[in-house]
């Protein structure tokens, strides 16, 4: 058995400009998705997957992040005092164990890559999770939990996360050349940041789960800048495959874009259809939209 991942990563420091006005005074990733943040999801994925210590890389202004993942205790005195126990329940649930998180300034925003970096001294000489909460799935399995069971099969390597993308769009992700592919798993020859559509080597995207061996700093440590004039974690991975594995899993389940307005109201709507308490009401009301059309 490969060792075991027990830490994740979850780079939070970005601006979140795409959504201005709303994210001038929260953070993008305590945006809500029906009732729960986005980062909430994310680390409720994490621990269903077995990972046991969550490592935030912030920024200025995410000072919000901290408190969801603190007790708020005058708001939990009022709502017991008020007889509200499930409320109670809900909030404390959210909370990872004592000692668990820790969160890391990324002075400067250098890009995913470098926010990986950050976290270098937090996770040691262990493999490791990358969580980005804005890839929001929903799947019967979690699909943090999937990619750990592949890499239990394999006996261990690189896993990514990965879909099918249409072929005009590679230049948004980081696109994967596979060497081999069994329809669910590919073995992954070479990977590229953005490419544009005309180079791109497949059309099989990378997206914001990643499992790592911790071979990946000493890279990072040295990578230069590429595109967006960032240090892209795709660049580290395309060095790190000179001398380690990397697999692809097509996971099972719908991925949300929620970095992008459209992505983020699809999922607002999707995980509510997907709620015994919301699902009449919002079928009902989905309806009556379109027949206004």
């Amino acid at each position: 058995m490969p060792q075991m991942v027990r830490k994740a990563i979850f780079p939070v420091g970005g601006l979140g400009t795409r959504f201005l006005p709303a994210t001038k005074a929260m953070p993008k990733e305590m945006l809500p998705v029906v009732d729960k943040p986005l980062i909430q999801y994310a680390v409720d994925e994490a621990r269903a997957a077995g990972i046991e210590e969550f490592i935030f890389i912030t920024g200025r202004g995410k000072v919000t992040i901290e408190d969801h993942f603190d007790h708020n205790f005058e708001l939990e005195s009022v709502l017991q005092e008020r007889g509200k126990d499930k409320l109670v329940k809900i909030l404390k649930d959210c909370l990872p164990e004592n000692g668990s998180v820790a969160y890391i300034r990324q002075q400067d925003p250098l890009g995913l890559g470098h926010a990986v970096w950050c976290a270098k001294k937090f996770v040691g000489n262990e493999p490791f999770a990358v969580i980005l909460a804005d890839d929001l799935i929903l799947s019967e399995t979690p699909c943090l939990e999937q990619m750990m069971k592949i890499r239990d099969e394999l006996g261990g390597g690189n896993i990514l996360a990965t879909m099918e993308v249409p072929h005009e769009h590679t230049s948004r992700y980081g696109i994967v050349k596979p060497s081999s592919d069994n329809g669910k798993t590919v073995t992954v020859e070479h990977m590229v940041e953005k490419p544009d559509p005309s180079e791109a080597p497949s059309n099989l995207a990378v997206i914001g789960r990643y499992i790592l061996e911790p071979s990946i700093f000493g890279i990072l440590e040295n990578q230069t800048r590429g595109a967006g004039n960032e240090i892209q974690l795709t660049d580290a991975m395309s060095q790190l495959l000179k001398t380690s594995s990397f697999y692809g899993l097509r996971f099972e389940g719908t991925r949300f874009d929620c970095g992008d307005k459209a992505g983020f109201l699809k999922a607002n709507i999707a995980f509510a259809l997907e709620r015994e308490d919301m699902r009449h009401e919002m079928i009902h009301a989905i309806r009556q939209f379109a027949a206004d059309l």
